[in-house]
């Protein structure tokens, strides 16, 4: 059996740890570092991950320059992704970036430019990816089962709630509001399930802050490739965590639905009403921590990708530009091409 992947951690706090006790519990994985700049963070994580204080950073510089580690998990606030997710690339480590990637549009692109140049894994902690229920779903669009011509998707949560107070009502950290947290987890399952890169957007939202930089609701208006128009509503101000997602074709619809963080299932369905598919299973974060470190081992691309991450930035921030200017707004396509000196 080989080695456990020497794993350090890069962001502490709750939701970073929880993570991290993944990779704890996983035969394939240790928890040999991590890094946060609160002490209290740094002493909870430790203790429950086994990290001991010698190996416990306040720099997550100091981190990587010190410890003898295979892979990072990036788990900061979300205008921190970038430069963490950089620098354990430059010294040749496999990152798995908690979602949603980095906010910008620009970033969003070199990053993935840089990426997709490595020899390295990386992954972004889209989950969704790996559940039997969204794979069904793509798998079926992929095939020709279904031809799909309008998408309507929605998720709610008590999210403002939850996280007032916290760093993600801080833009200069989080990179928005609702859609660039859950919300992101939605537009990048859509994306991915129809296989179509979304070209046009038009959006409303209301926003927690004065300076309108923090969404709480949106509601975008979707133009993908093949003229396929897909209707999301992401909700903050919810009474209940809730997902559906229905994709409608010309002979066959799924419909996709989940409560709470746990369950998630889908019903395939003809014209009469007769069920071709159905699966459903747990939504675990477990998953996408097994997926990315079979990924390692069997040296092949991660089940979401940088590029996967870039489409769900592009449509967020075409979508924060459609919602103020109060225009119709094209989504910026990838390119390729050297990262800027």
């Amino acid at each position: 059996m080989a080695e456990p992947l020497r794993v350090g951690v890069v962001g502490a706090g709750r939701w970073g740890t929880n993570i991290a006790t993944q990779f704890r519990d996983n035969s394939r994985a240790a928890v040999t570092a991590l890094s946060d700049i609160a002490d209290r963070n740094r002493e909870k994580a430790g203790e429950r991950l086994g990290v001991d204080s010698a190996h416990r950073y306040e720099n997550y510089e100091a981190m990587l320059e010190g410890e003898p580690l295979d892979a990072v998990q990036v788990t900061s606030p979300h205008e921190l992704h970038y430069e963490h997710t950089l620098a354990a690339l430059d010294r040749n480590l496999h990152v798995l970036c908690e979602k949603p990637f980095v906010p910008g549009i620009d970033r969003a692109a070199e990053l993935t430019r840089e990426i997709e140049a490595s020899d390295r894994v990386v992954m972004v902690g889209f989950q969704r990816h790996v559940h039997p229920a969204y794979t069904a779903v793509r798998n079926a669009i992929a095939a020709g089962d279904i031809e799909p011509n309008l998408v309507t998707a929605e998720i709610t949560q008590s999210w403002i709630e939850s996280v007032a107070g916290t760093w993600r009502v801080e833009p200069e950290l989080s990179g928005g509001g609702q859609l660039y947290d859950t919300g992101s987890h939605l537009l990048d399952a859509v994306v991915w399930m129809l296989g179509r890169r979304p070209e046009r957007v038009s959006a409303e939202m209301e926003f927690y802050d004065d300076a309108g930089r923090v969404d709480v609701q949106a509601t975008l208006s979707v133009r993908l490739e093949n003229d396929t128009v897909a209707n999301i509503a992401v909700s903050g101000d919810a009474s209940s965590i809730h997902e559906r997602i229905v994709v409608q074709g010309d002979q066959r619809r799924a419909v996709l639905t989940g409560t709470g963080w746990d369950y998630r299932g889908v019903e395939i369905t003809d014209a009469e009403g007769e069920t071709h598919t159905a699966v459903d299973g747990d939504l675990s974060s477990y998953d996408k921590v097994d997926g990315f470190l079979r990924a390692v081992a069997a040296d092949e691309t991660p089940p979401a990708t940088a590029r996967d991450a870039f489409y769900a930035t592009a449509l967020t921030e075409a979508a924060y530009e459609a919602a103020r200017s109060g225009e119709r707004v094209s989504v910026r396509q990838y390119r390729h091409g050297k990262r800027k000196a």
